[in-house]
């Protein structure tokens, strides 16, 4: 097989495994936390080459689970208000709280952080269960991370 149809064919897996491709999700993360793709793969606990290929579509999957556990530890940090705001003390610990983290993964969870009940909370606080499904079926598509957290967020308060 041709090299663009494997990178494409990952991609679609990706996107069918991930809710989109790989590339998309760790660029945000880079952008968010204002760091470099190396320094990112140092954090989640893979190399920079693999991560690389991983971001390009020349492998379709994260092989080791805690790898991905911490990459959505991050997606969800990024929610965290004085992260979001910029705030760099705040953005540097978090990436240090995801660095040191040790999620185990099983069947029924996926690792996230102590923080995530005081997010849920929040978001509780300012929207009725029925609003976060809504909102979230509205976001599923471009923004698959934030649309679970809705739901998550609505069944939580139920």
């Amino acid at each position: 097989m041709e090299d663009h149809k494997i990178v494409q064919r990952n991609i679609a897996l990706q996107r069918e495994w991930y809710g989109e491709p790989l590339g998309d999700r760790v660029r945000r993360l880079v952008v968010a936390f204002d760091v470099s793709q190396a320094f990112l793969a140092e954090v989640l606990g893979i190399s920079a080459p693999m991560l690389s290929q991983v971001m390009s579509g020349r492998r379709a999957k994260i092989g080791n689970p805690v790898v991905l556990a911490r990459m959505i530890m991050l997606e969800r940090k990024i929610l965290v208000p004085e992260v979001a705001a910029g705030d760099r003390d705040a953005m540097q610990a978090a990436l240090e709280d995801v660095r040191d983290s040790r999620p185990t993964v099983g069947r029924d969870n996926i690792p996230v952080s102590s923080d995530e009940k005081v997010l849920l909370a929040g978001i509780r606080d300012i929207a009725e269960d029925e609003n976060l499904a809504e909102a979230a079926k509205l976001l599923d598509e471009d923004f698959p991370a934030i649309a679970d957290l809705l739901r998550r967020a609505g069944a939580s308060g139920q």
